[in-house]
């Protein structure tokens, strides 16, 4: 196989319920399709992060294309992954600029010389794995911890859905003919349509949703004049960076979560596959920190691999990395088309929290799979306090403070994990 070509599959592979990986591909319709189904999945996120730290969505969605294919390229093409907007940079970035929550950040400038700073620690991290190897995550991280560290990637995104993406009694309820719809697809479809799970059920739920609210008026209607008003075409506005001490040092810690992040990315997507892509994690973590450094350059968010499309890669045991090159390439395009950015944020907000729940739920069961796969005995106290304690620190939203900067649920958990796992271990062997 040479650096950027696949086994082309046949899509009866999926009809027998197999697996598509890394190095293989189905024929580049489908491959298309799948890329545009995990462009949805990681869309809500990577549009939100932005909004909330005052950056331009458009240019979000522009940079993590760029972003993905910059990531495709260092590692060779060989981790299946998505970059999208960091959630980690939020508290920090709203620090640094002391934004006030709504429009345009007008300090984005040093927030970006942050990011260009957090990226380029991230880079020099990639360099050093790189040259000692990865014998030491080994160590660090048995199966009991990285499926902790999975599961609470899920978990600690779980509030999202619940909390913030139904307003009402009307709205949960579309949340939960959400979940059922693309559950019914998961189920009792076959093939391709069976692997689109996400986009269909996204689809149907958003007509059910329509029906209810446009035509019986019980709840608030979807509103498509930003998308008629939107133009075709537009380039999105860039920013320059501006290098500032103080912020850069608020920031750049969070180098420590994305370095999380992408560990239990590859742990995760290794466990699924069974394709052990350790020995590319150096490589991961350089082809992230150049992208957040490339994004923050031109006024996007810092990126990190993300979540979401773990969740619908367990759920499609598609892990070709065609599909996120073809994902990559789409978000460019759509960079440039805020038609297609104002369709995709008409997506009824209770629609896109149902797709949500089924996407985090997934990841934490992958979690969960991975201590299954791996025969971890929980009759060993030790394994048994680390996963309790992981869980809820991740899930509950444990925060700890060093000055300025938070560690917040998931870096918490990871680290905790790790540590709480080598210190208990010394013990055993003592």
């Amino acid at each position: 196989m040479g650096m950027f070509s696949w086994t082309e599959k046949s899509p009866a592979v999926l009809q027998g319920g197999g697996v598509i990986g890394p190095d293989e591909r189905l024929p580049w319709t489908q491959t298309g399709l799948m890329g545009i189904q995990h462009v949805i999945a990681m869309f809500g996120s990577t549009v939100l992060a932005p909004i909330l730290m005052g950056f331009d969505p458009n240019l979000a969605v522009f940079m993590s294309g760029i972003g993905t294919l910059i990531f495709f390229l260092i590692t060779g093409g060989k981790v299946p992954s998505y970059l999208g907007s960091s959630f980690a940079f939020i508290g920090v970035v709203i620090a640094a600029t002391a934004y006030a929550g709504k429009g345009p950040n007008a300090n984005i400038g040093v927030a970006l010389g942050g990011i260009i700073a957090c990226g380029a620690v991230y880079m020099v991290i990639g360099f050093i794995v790189q040259a000692i190897g990865t014998n030491w995550i080994e160590r660090f991280m048995p199966p009991v911890v990285t499926g902790a560290v999975v599961a609470i990637i899920g978990l600690n995104l779980a509030a999202i859905p619940v909390k913030n993406m139904a307003a009402n009694n009307f709205e949960a309820w579309m949340q939960a003919l959400t979940f059922v719809s693309v559950a019914l697809v998961a189920v009792f479809t076959k093939g391709m349509l069976q692997r689109l799970l996400i986009l269909v059920g996204l689809i149907v739920a958003s007509i059910l949703y329509g029906v209810f609210t446009n035509v019986l008026g019980l709840g608030k209607p979807i509103d498509l004049s930003g998308v008629a008003n939107a133009a075709w075409f537009g380039v999105p506005t860039f920013h320059a960076p501006v290098f500032n001490a103080n912020a850069m040092l608020l920031i750049v810690p969070v180098v420590i979560i994305l370095v999380a992040e992408n560990l239990g990315h590859i742990k995760a997507v290794t466990a699924m596959t069974g394709k052990n892509l350790d020995q590319y994690m150096g490589r991961a973590f350089i082809g992230d920190g150049v992208a957040t450094m490339v994004s923050g350059a031109a006024g996007g968010t810092g990126v990190t691999t993300y979540a979401e499309n773990i969740g619908v890669m367990a759920a499609t045991r598609i892990y070709s990395t065609a599909v996120f090159f073809c994902a990559a390439v789409l978000a460019v395009l759509l960079g440039f088309s805020p038609k297609f950015g104002a369709l995709i944020q008409a997506i009824p907000l209770p629609v896109m929290g149902g797709v949500s729940i089924v996407v985090f739920g997934l990841i934490a069961v992958a979690g969960a799979k991975i201590w299954v796969d791996n025969k971890v005995d929980f009759s060993d106290t030790k394994n048994l306090i680390v996963a309790a304690i992981t869980l809820i620190l991740g899930t509950g939203e444990f925060t700890l403070k060093f000055g300025d900067f938070a560690l917040g649920g998931i870096g918490t958990a990871t680290f905790g994990a790790i540590i709480l796992y080598a210190l208990l271990n010394t013990q055993r062997k003592a």
